[in-house]
Order: C-alpha cells, then structure tokens, then sequence
C-alpha cells in the first residue's frame, strides 16, 4: 500500500528550491529504477540526458516556455528517442542478449528476423512514434520513483524540441528531444503544493465489457 501513499503524495511541482539537491544515494535509486523500466522488446530506443551546466539550463530556459523548473530544479533530465531504429541496432541488442543470457547466437536468429521484420513493415514515422512511447514508460518508472523517496517532480513536455535537438547536437546523433523531467525538493511557496489530486474515478476510469 505504499506505492499508493506515494503516488497520492506526488505532484508536479512548479517550484523548486534550487538550494536543496537530492542525494547521491536517492538519485541513484531513481536512475536504476529508470533503467529497468519495460520497452518493447527490451530495446529501450532512447537515451536520457542529465543537464548538470547550469549555462546549458540558461539556454533550455527560452525553450521551455520559461517555465522556471529548468533553472531551478537541481537536476534536469532530457528523454532523447531515436528517430529510427536500424538492423544494426537490432544486432547490438541482440549480441547483448546472447552473452547477458548466456545464450548461443544461433538459437536467437529466428527471434532477431522477425524483431527485423515487424520493424521493417513501420514507416520512419510510425518508428518515431513508437520510440518515443517507450521514453513515455521510462518517464513514469522515474515518477514513481521519485514518488517513493517524496522527492519532487514535474514531467514537462512544455517545450521546443527542435531548439532543444540543435542545442543539445541530438539531430547527429539520430535522436529527438521527447520528455523533461525536473526533479529535486519544492520551494515553500510553491503553488501547487497541498492541493488536492484531480482524478477520475475508478468507475469512470474503468468500463467492464
């Protein structure tokens, strides 16, 4: 039942109090609860950046609607998805699979032709769209952690990719600027703090058929 506790505690915070940074220990816990977050064949198609340059978080500023999070939450993260996701990919992964696994290669070439093969059926559009579902799963792992340790969030998705893709030098690297998230401890006077959590109800939320 603490996972429930935690997720009625958790809000976005519009506040931060750049003053008070997070534990190395607790910041730990939220980075490996990202990393084991599910994906689509486990491939996790996306990076994560930690915008720790105060001159960078300067820069992202204007780019996301100057929402003073960027600045003032003492850590940053940026959700990166690939805008493809080519067979050469798909063989790391697998290489990867087979020594974690202790598997021969040979018993996962069936399983990488098909991964290969549902890939190639996709447009350069739809596998855009799907990467960056799987950076969404990523958020939320981050989320609820953050939630468990009650340390302040907002997830943003109030800003310019594009700036943020030429700033960060993302297009080289074949990658899109997807999801923010800012996270560290709200200032006092932060407005959203103690309000009430709006949700639907679990009737309206869930239809039986």
């Amino acid at each position: 039942m603490q996972l429930i506790k935690s997720l009625n505690w958790r809000y976005a915070t519009k506040k931060f109090d750049s003053s008070k940074k997070v534990s190395d220990t607790d910041i730990a816990f939220i980075e490996e609860s990202t990393r084991l977050s599910a994906s689509s064949y486990g491939f996790q198609p996306y990076i994560i950046l930690k915008i720790e340059n105060p001159e960078i978080k300067k820069q992202l500023l204007p780019l996301s609607w100057n929402q003073t999070q960027i600045v003032d939450a003492p850590h940053l993260y940026v959700l990166c998805s690939y805008l493809d996701f080519t067979n050469e990919m798909v063989d790391e992964y697998i290489q990867k699979k087979a020594i974690i696994q202790n598997t021969p290669l040979e018993n996962l070439e069936a399983y990488k032709g098909f991964i290969k093969g549902k890939l190639k059926e996709k447009s350069k559009e739809e596998i855009s769209h799907w990467t960056a579902k799987q950076t969404y799963i990523a958020l939320a792992n981050m989320l609820t952690a953050c939630g468990e340790l009650n340390i302040d969030s907002c997830p943003m998705e109030g800003f310019e990719p594009e700036g943020y893709n030429k700033l960060l030098g993302l297009q080289e690297k074949g990658l899109t600027a997807t999801a923010v998230m800012a996270l560290g401890y709200h200032a006092e006077d932060d407005h959203n703090f103690d309000k009430i959590k709006v949700r639907k109800s679990k009737e309206e939320l869930f239809q039986i058929i």
